[in-house]
């Protein structure tokens, strides 16, 4: 009965080999890194011009890339799950960086642990 047991267990475990399925429509990761770094763009013009709506330049983008926004964000779920985000980030980087080189001291500046403004730890 133990064994009979055991084998199912072992079953089960093996037959789950993928957390998330692939979606039908993936946007590839080229593709989903030209769109987050249009998107980070349209984060910033939303900062200086506070009026302005966030959802309709989303929109826009998604349509100048042709991607419609459940395959957008499905892919997104897909490329999370599968620890790939962080590859597409850094390509989305480099796009920006490309565009505009002014503002690499931002990335940058997010990105690295300033030591310096941290507390010393000290024992007493």
């Amino acid at each position: 009965m133990k064994k009979l047991i055991f084998v199912f267990v072992l079953m089960c475990m093996f037959s789950c080999t993928e957390y998330i399925d692939k979606p039908k429509n993936l946007v590839d990761k080229t593709k989903m890194s030209e769109i987050i770094a249009d998107m980070a763009i349209n984060d910033q013009v939303i900062n200086l011009y506070p009026g302005t709506n966030l959802e309709s330049g989303t929109r826009f983008i998604l349509k100048e890339h042709n991607v419609k926004t459940d395959d957008f964000v499905a892919s997104y779920r897909y490329y999370i799950v599968k620890q790939k985000m962080e590859e597409i980030i850094n390509d989305s980087q480099k796009i920006i960086l490309e565009k505009d080189p002014k503002s690499e001291k931002k990335i940058k500046g997010n990105t690295e642990i300033k030591t310096t403004d941290l507390p010393k730890l000290e024992r007493r």
